[in-house]
């Protein structure tokens, strides 16, 4: 599902189950080493659709252990991203002379837990979900929103190399399957260049939500 919302640039995989018998490196053996049964299989499940869609650039195997705030590092002249919930497991990756960087993320198709919307979203925001949901409740929009800022966060990061809070961009959702981001922070930069705004796609579809983003190069 991940590859529709994707440009043709950026290679995916994704699987809906794991396989306990995923070949780790060393270097991602020794990171999940202390984490539980199903932390270990989500991991190694990752790895492997990451593994498959870096194939499809010409890529071989390479170890793909965390790093900074736990996110993926990749190949030289490659960026990606990966993401997983219950059910679901996605990596994206594309070469870096074509776009800058990607965020996915996948979501179980459900309301967020009470409480959580407040911390996440803009006052802006909560009303943009409360307008959504008056014109249908077919989609969780609150869970949406997050969605929308976990994709963008790992695109942030990626150009950045530090953290963003969940007030540092404030998401605008288009129900026909498109959001933007504007940043409330100085912007990060690409190719010497800041980038105050993404846009990016979302899809509602078998249980799940999921968002992506690629920053193409000029």
């Amino acid at each position: 599902m991940i590859e529709e919302l994707l440009p043709v640039d950026v290679r995916s995989a994704e699987a809906f189950d794991d396989d306990a018998d995923i070949h780790l490196f060393p270097e991602e053996r020794a990171a999940v080493a202390d984490a539980v049964p199903r932390r270990r299989r989500e991991f190694s499940t990752v790895r492997r659709c990451a593994r498959t869609a870096l194939g499809e650039l010409g890529v071989p195997p390479v170890p793909l252990p965390p790093g900074r705030h736990r996110a993926p590092q990749w190949p030289a002249g490659v960026v990606g991203s990966m993401t997983h919930c219950s059910g679901y497991r996605a990596a994206a990756v594309a070469r870096a002379s074509r776009v800058h960087s990607v965020g996915i993320d996948a979501e179980e198709s459900a309301p967020l837990p009470e409480g959580v919307l407040d911390l996440v979203a803009l006052p802006a925001e909560r009303d943009l979900v409360e307008r959504l949901g008056a014109r249908s409740d077919t989609v969780p929009w609150d869970r949406l929103l997050f969605s929308c800022k976990e994709a963008v966060y790992k695109v942030w990061f990626s150009l950045a190399q530090r953290m963003l809070g969940f007030d540092g961009a404030r998401i605008d959702i288009d129900s026909g399957g498109f959001f933007s981001a504007r940043f409330l922070v100085p912007p990060p930069r690409a190719a010497g260049k800041p980038v105050p705004r993404l846009t990016g796609r979302w899809m509602h579809r078998g249980g799940f939500i999921l968002t992506a983003i690629a920053l193409p190069c000029p």
